[in-house]
């Protein structure tokens, strides 16, 4: 992170960091290098770094400054999509032999990634109930090198303390990774807590608007950074510069798109609580959440997630996602738009049969900035 942007308040970093004005024609906004290779001035001699787009693009390289800043890191790296962040991350801190903790409420692409491909070179998982730092002490193993914690996760709204975690993790000698999707760096900076690498799809609210893949990395720690670069160079699957630039697009509007997200949702929220088919709420912005206390503590606000349970199973669940309208039946998250999905049969379907089931009577909805009276009214609806 740049040190002239330090002492800046987030929603200026958002808008400045990395957005350097183009020394060419002074556009404000960082063009869309849409190049695989540049000229050098003679053999070696290399222009700003610059030699092959894997390696570095500068739109790439100016989204990459700007998320170093928002989440108070050393280094940002960016990628074609979450998953490939999470690989990249991974096959650089892993061998075989090693072992890692992942939380038992975790997104099913992640938990699909240990099962079936990390696990088939010799790396080793337990999972933990992370919201407890004692459970993830008891899980870990003299092997372990990773912990890793989605908070809130995907899709059970699990609240764990960063700081607990990490000093759990520290003394083992393991790394905590937080996968910061949910909540992004505008609600929480999981670095400054003590873990060492955040995770984002930046798919989701990062981008905001529904309409880039994408994922990232960043690190405290400087020479970790380095380490990840080049695997990140090695390996290949980085973010386009288009893709970066939609990204970094999105990141200036962060602020105000977040607290309209938290603000919807906890009206959503509050209303499902009072619904008779409603057998459960779980978003950390009610009191009675088992989490709220440390996510008051460690979130500006509580996000734009809320899932919920019904009476009638699976099967009433489904019904619902289906008879919604404003709410769009759809995977993925962190849009304007509202979305609502039914996270047994759709993006947790990976993990049936696993310890990380989700129960088949639970609806999540991705609560987005439209008028919070259509939204309610949509849901009711819905629900019948």
């Amino acid at each position: 992170m740049s040190d002239r942007h330090t002492s800046q308040h987030f929603e200026t970093l958002a808008i400045h960091a990395g957005n350097t004005a183009d020394p060419l024609t002074g556009a404000v906004v960082p063009p869309i290098y849409q190049v695989s290779t540049y000229k050098q001035d003679g053999v070696g001699g290399l222009r700003g770094g610059y030699e092959y787009s894997r390696s570095a693009n500068p739109t790439r390289t100016a989204l990459e400054e700007n998320l170093a800043a928002l989440e108070g890191g050393r280094r940002g790296l960016a990628f074609a999509s979450g998953l490939a962040a999470e690989d990249c991350l991974l096959r650089t801190l892993l061998s075989p032999g090693d072992h890692v903790v992942i939380p038992n409420d975790a997104y099913g692409g992640t938990f699909r990634l240990f099962a079936k491909v990390v696990a088939r070179w010799g790396v080793e998982w337990s999972v933990a109930d992370t919201s407890d730092p004692a459970a993830v002490r008891a899980a870990l193993t003299p092997k372990s090198k990773v912990v890793w914690v989605e908070t809130p996760s995907n899709p059970l709204l699990g609240i764990t303390d960063v700081a607990a975690v990490a000093q759990v993790a520290r003394e083992a000698g393991a790394r905590l990774v937080v996968d910061n999707t949910f909540a992004t760096p505008y609600l929480q900076q999981p670095l400054a807590l003590g873990a060492d690498v955040v995770v984002h799809s930046l798919t989701k609210y990062m981008g905001g608007h529904s309409d880039v893949v994408g994922g990232a990395l960043v690190v405290a720690d400087q020479e970790l950074g380095e380490e990840l670069a080049y695997h990140q160079n090695a390996m290949g699957a980085v973010a386009g510069p288009f893709d970066s630039w939609l990204v970094l697009r999105g990141t200036k509007t962060l602020s105000v798109r977040m607290d309209r997200h938290s603000e919807n949702a906890g009206k959503v929220a509050e209303m499902l609580t009072r619904h008779a088919r409603v057998t459960h709420v779980l978003y950390p912005g009610l009191p009675d959440h088992p989490g709220h206390e440390v996510a008051a503590k460690q979130m500006r606000a509580f996000g734009g997630m809320v899932s919920f349970r019904v009476q009638g199973g699976e099967e009433a669940a489904v019904e619902v996602c289906n008879r919604a309208k404003v709410f769009t039946l759809g995977e993925s998250l962190g849009g304007v738009e509202s979305l609502i999905e039914h996270p047994g049969r759709m993006t947790h379907a990976s993990a049936a049969g696993s310890a990380l089931e989700v129960p088949g009577d639970l609806v999540r909805l991705s609560v987005g900035i439209e008028n919070v009276d259509d939204l309610l009214s949509d849901i009711q609806q819905a629900l019948g």
